[in-house]
């Protein structure tokens, strides 16, 4: 790990100007054209001596798979990992525009994916090549792989595509997105988060049931459309029944001496101690089912038959799709007609123990930076391609890159909205970590 002044300085310059090409290169998800941020990285790794390859399902939406041999045949292997596709942005909301990589007089480097997750994606790459230039022979292989269509995935050229495509790629660890988050809580700890699974997915469209008629006598037939506003108001926000979950367990067990039994007051206390979890953490207490889509008739005149809500349900690893079912129809009741449908299958959540090599590697860094924050396992209520590692490759999947300069709040305020920006300084951070981790786990 580079030490001096200069030598540390010399990293952080590479790693802003390897950040500031990526975003400059414009990959919003949809049409993506991943392939430019990936013949970009081909190029920068392939100068530094690491063995490299474009591999694409589709020729303009290409995933980098960078690899150092490891010496020791059936030793851990690690995958530092990241996607090159970005949401896309609205100049009109920009105080800089998004795909010109501006660094403000505070050290902010401004545009999309600069946290999500172009930022990342670079300080692997210069990780990998420094460890590369420097000689490092690990002993079980080291991977980068940056892939395409993770913000979207309908396309399937991505993670997932590339596991079943290339069966030689299986890292027994991996280091993603999701966590690294500086909390400082409002009874004086601080911690930093890491991400250790994912909420699944499974919608569903609600369709209400009632008899066509003319609008212009509201009377004659049965408008589908009040009913489902019923059926609304019965979901309302989509918040949660709470139920225990042994991972949100583990959460409140770090974040609360004693949580007590009664799960309700205990997310309520441990909400009060950030603002970031006042959200966040009774969406996971169980499924959350958040309507989204509405549709009816498509004729001002004609009072509907059938009217449907499209709801984002996300759940917890190891719910089944009879589970959700029954709680949506519980929510719903059972006085008005309505039909369900699903209208893509079940994705699973999933998860990676709270503790092992990769975490305590993190402690390790943590504690030799002298930094003494505590990490809080955090289950992620959105969706990260280490559900594909874990599914399809068995992978220990982690999201992990710290932050200490980037406020929590600049950091979610970014996340998909405008000014998405972070801070040069935790560039260097992050390519630091992720230098100590490959040699901690694989030297």
């Amino acid at each position: 790990m580079p030490d001096e002044p200069q030598e540390q300085a010399g990293l952080q310059d590479e790693v802003v100007e390897l950040t500031r090409a990526l975003i400059r290169l414009d990959t919003t998800n949809a049409p993506g054209n991943e392939t430019r941020a990936a013949e970009l990285l081909h190029g920068y790794l392939t100068d530094a001596g690491v063995e490299c390859e474009l591999v694409a399902r589709q020729p303009e939406r290409a995933n980098l798979v960078a690899r150092i041999p490891g010496t020791s045949a059936g030793s851990p292997s690690l995958a530092l990992v990241g996607h090159t596709d970005v949401v896309p942005a609205d100049t009109r909301d920009w105080t800089h525009p998004p795909f010109e990589a501006v660094v403000d007089d505070d050290g902010y480097l401004f545009g999309r994916g600069a946290v999500d997750m172009k930022n990342e994606v670079a300080a692997r790459a210069v990780a990998m090549a420094r460890l590369a230039r420097d000689g490092f022979r690990p002993r079980g292989d080291l991977w980068l792989l940056a892939v395409a269509d993770e913000e979207d995935g309908t396309a399937d050229v991505g993670m997932r595509w590339l596991l079943e495509e290339r069966a030689d790629i299986r890292p027994t660890y991996a280091v993603n997105e999701g966590g690294g988050e500086r909390l400082e809580l409002a009874d004086g700890r601080t911690m930093m988060t890491v991400g250790v699974g994912e909420k699944g997915t499974y919608p569903v469209r609600v369709t209400a049931v009632g008899e066509a008629g003319h609008a212009s006598t509201p009377s004659v037939g049965r408008n589908a459309v009040p009913l489902l506003g019923e059926l609304l108001r019965r979901i309302g926000a989509g918040m949660p029944t709470v139920r225990r979950h042994p991972l949100v367990d583990a959460m409140l067990a770090v974040l609360l001496a004693d949580p007590g039994s009664d799960l309700e007051k205990a997310l309520a206390r441990a909400g009060s101690l950030h603002p970031t979890l006042v959200d966040t953490l009774p969406a996971l207490a169980g499924t959350t089912m958040a309507p989204t889509v509405l549709s009816a008739s498509n004729k001002r005149n004609v009072m509907p038959a059938r009217a449907s809500m499209e709801l984002d349900c996300r759940i917890l690893p190891g719910t089944t799709a009879a589970e959700v079912e029954r709680e949506v129809r519980d929510r719903l009741g059972d006085d008005i007609d309505f039909e369900l449908s699903w209208p893509e299958p079940l994705i699973e959540g999933s998860s990676s123990p709270a503790e092992g090599l990769v975490l305590d590697a993190c402690r390790a860094f943590l504690d030799a930076d002298g930094d003494e924050a505590v990490l809080l396992p955090v289950l992620g209520t959105g969706f990260t391609d280490s559900v594909y590692l874990r599914a399809g490759a068995g992978t220990t999947a982690y999201g992990f890159s710290p932050f200490r300069r980037t406020p929590t709040d600049v950091l979610e305020a970014g996340f998909h909205n405008a000014d998405e920006r972070v801070h040069v300084d935790d560039l260097l951070l992050s390519t630091r970590f992720h230098l100590d981790l490959a040699r901690r786990v694989l030297g």
